[in-house]
């Protein structure tokens, strides 16, 4: 597990690279260098979500022993596991149910005073020494005003337009979650009380998710949360990219990551 930990920080640095080489050529105007470095990018990327899968699986065999002698995990590295786990961004309470439900006594406890913190220390080693770390936990950036989103945190190494919160990007991303935590829990050999409570919350309020005696079955849930995402998927889809687009024109590498900060326009008498 170390082995494949450690290739994915490989990655990640590697993704930063060709991120800056890909911005460096579209600065240069040197179209034939940018495309080449995009596809290299998506490779990269590819590969990341390939070996973090790979990750997950092997992490899957130690779940039960890690939930009751598990060493206390730092509160950032519990951010990252939850974050990684659901792919999209998330409010505080999510991630602490999350690391909870699957990842057990490692927890310390994650409370939203300790995240705003959290992310204000990230942005400051951020903009002190840049890719000093493998991955930084950053904002989630409104598609109107490329402003941090209240309350959600994202994770560096995703792709900017998964960063962005749109119209319908709020209900993508709880669908999104929802299969993401059902997928885990129907890799588990045992299913615990606080993994099926969480599998409830996302099941209440999808149509078609829970079972007609009150329980609730992953698979079900799965198939359900699908269902509805194709009907919004492609629509939030458009609307990130384009704004992702206008992130790339207008911040720069430190503001994609953290946001823009609103500015009152004064008027002149």
């Amino acid at each position: 597990m170390f082995l494949v930990a450690e290739s994915i920080e490989n990655l990640e640095r590697r993704i930063e690279d060709l991120r800056t080489a890909v911005r460096r050529a579209v600065i240069a105007r040197d179209t034939a260098r940018a495309r080449a470095m995009r596809a290299e990018l998506r490779a990269a990327e590819g590969e990341w979500e390939r070996a973090l899968t790979d990750l997950a699986d092997a992490a899957e065999d130690d779940t039960s022993t890690a939930k009751h002698d598990a060493p206390l995990v730092p509160v950032r590295e519990q951010v990252h596991h939850a974050l990684t786990l659901l792919s999209v961004p998330a409010a505080p309470k999510l991630i602490a149910e999350v690391h909870a439900a699957f990842y057990g006594a490692g927890a310390t406890g994650i409370a939203a005073g300790k995240l705003t913190h959290l992310r204000r220390d990230e942005e400051r080693s951020f903009r002190t020494a840049r890719h000093s770390r493998p991955y930084y936990l950053c904002s989630a950036l409104t598609a109107e005003h490329l402003a941090p989103a209240r309350g959600l945190l994202a994770v560096s190494t995703w792709p900017l337009d998964r960063r962005i919160i749109g119209p319908l990007s709020p209900r993508v991303d709880f669908l999104t979650a929802a299969i993401k935590v059902a997928e885990r829990a129907t890799r588990m050999s045992e299913q615990d009380s606080g993994v099926t409570r969480l599998l409830w919350r996302f099941a209440t309020t999808i149509p078609g998710a829970a079972e007609p005696h009150g329980g609730v079955d992953a698979a079900t849930v799965m198939e359900a949360a699908q269902a509805e995402l194709d009907v919004h998927a492609a629509a939030d889809q458009a609307q990130r990219k384009a704004a992702a687009e206008r992130a790339r024109r207008q911040m720069d590498e430190a503001e994609q990551l953290f946001g823009s900060k609103l500015r009152v326009l004064r008027g002149t008498a």
